[in-house]
């Protein structure tokens, strides 16, 4: 997914969930939008390098949008997470329409925002000769605690529970039923349920895996254009552990 000429700044400060103070490069100091729900642990640091995408629609209440933000890693070097959740859904259909996922390839139609249930799943695929659609929820993680090991989800999410049993009740109906995480963190190099922040939903992944739910993690991969990014996709698998646990030791409180 290509991103709109992105703006480099400085993140002063995130509050009232949807709003970010940030300090740009020439030195103004601007309100951004922050589209982001959740609690973004580990990822809202202050001081920290972000990019801004910029809006010229006079209808918008902010030009702004946080994108990304660089966080130095234990060991070594900085990652790139991607802060705007809205972005994920169209990081991964591009990569479903390409057939970048191999598990996931060869269905000829893709169908986005299905209701299934009572619920809203975020994609169906089918037209694939002898296969049976597949339903897709898609997750964005971003969580890396300092563990080294990423996490989902970053608080309790009941709405994740949920689909999670949506997808166990299409699978033991004999539909094809996919959780897909994507990991939008270039420092997270896998993927586990985070029974520390949320044991429900961690009972309730391992749940829908003995109910035939197949659950995939991919990683992505940012492009840069001289000093700033201009893609992200993506770009390969990675391993999900249901059995490790957090070492509680080294993890303290997120933000």
């Amino acid at each position: 997914m290509d991103y709109p000429h992105l703006v480099p700044g400085i993140l002063i400060r995130r509050y009232k969930r949807f709003l970010a103070d940030v300090r740009l490069d020439d030195g103004r100091e601007v309100v951004a939008h922050c589209p982001n729900t959740g609690s973004m642990r580990a990822v809202n640091v202050e001081g920290a390098r972000v990019w801004l995408s910029p809006s010229d629609n006079p209808k918008r209440k902010l030009a702004w949008t946080w994108e990304l933000i660089a966080l130095p890693q234990p060991e070594g070097g900085m990652a790139l997470a991607s802060v705007h959740t809205g972005r994920t859904n169209a990081i991964v259909e591009e990569a479903l329409r390409a057939g970048a996922v191999a598990p996931l390839a060869g269905y000829a139609e893709l169908k986005r925002e299905v209701r299934v249930e009572g619920a809203r799943l975020d994609f169906r695929l089918s037209g694939a000769p002898e296969v049976p659609d597949a339903y897709v929820e898609v997750k964005q993680v971003t969580l890396k605690e300092p563990d080294g090991h990423g996490y989902f989800p970053d608080a309790v999410s009941e709405r994740g529970r949920r689909h999670l049993e949506v997808l166990s009740r299409l699978a033991a109906e004999g539909h094809r039923a996919v959780l897909l995480f994507c990991v939008a963190h270039t420092g997270i190099a896998d993927v586990a349920p985070a029974a520390h922040l949320d044991p429900a939903y961690a009972q309730a992944l391992g749940d829908a895996m003995a109910a035939g739910v197949e659950v995939l993690a991919y990683g992505c991969d940012v492009t840069w254009q001289g000093a700033v990014p201009s893609d992200i996709r993506l770009a390969r698998p990675l391993p999900v552990s249901l059995t490790r646990q957090v070492d509680t030791a080294v993890v303290v409180d997120g933000q």
